[in-house]
């Protein structure tokens, strides 16, 4: 499978401009209906607000976005564009904004929308979606500080780690990559770890 990114998690932010308030919520979403279902929910939750703007990506599927009676291009689509730039796909953004009595203008409104989309995903973080394989790795503990090391150098992950009579790992690795840290994690240990592959997984990582 060709890699991905997703917003790691849910993601907030508020930003002021000239006392409109504008609030960004960013969601990790599977299908158009989840991110349906949450636009509703904030919409719900901010009835009282001027605005709630949204926009969302479908990997495979529907793109969209709404200005919400804002001027035409200064909201939801100025918020995709946040998505697009970060390369995050099932994610569905909404920006509230609470009016503050001064016109912001149309340079102002999407510079507003724009960071209160951003701040919402770098709240969330964002996570690498992508096929690995997983080994189990068995090591004496006088090998664990060298096996972490070299895991590290392969831009291996360790997803677990048991501690019983020898330390056993459970690690992600770049798909076909397999033999090569098996081959490393042997010359580091003089052949005294054990490396299992156990097939293929599709896993988010955070970047």
């Amino acid at each position: 499978m060709d890699e991905y990114y997703i917003p790691s998690g849910p993601g907030e932010s508020e930003y002021e401009e000239k006392r409109s308030r504008f609030l960004g919520h960013l969601r990790p979403v599977e299908t158009e209906e989840d991110a349906r279902q949450f636009i509703t929910e904030m919409k719900k939750k901010y009835h009282d607000a001027r605005h709630n703007c949204w926009c969302y990506r479908i990997r495979g599927g529907a793109v969209r976005y709404s200005d919400d009676a804002e001027p035409q291009g200064t909201a939801g689509l100025p918020m995709l564009e946040i998505l697009q730039r970060e390369g995050i796909e099932n994610a569905v953004c909404v920006v509230t904004r609470y009016f503050g009595g001064v016109l912001l203008g149309t340079g102002g409104l999407l510079r507003a929308y724009q960071k209160a989309a951003k701040g919402a995903v770098e709240d969330a973080g964002i996570s690498v979606v992508r096929a690995w394989t997983r080994m189990n790795i068995v090591c004496e503990y006088s090998d664990y500080e060298k096996i972490r090391s070299e895991l590290e150098q392969q831009d291996a992950v360790i997803s677990d780690t048991e501690y019983g009579e020898k330390v056993t790992l459970t690690v992600l690795v770049t798909q076909g990559q397999g033999a090569l840290v098996t081959e490393k994690l042997q010359d580091r240990t003089a052949g005294k770890c054990v490396c299992t592959e156990e097939g293929t997984v599709n896993q988010a990582i955070p970047t």
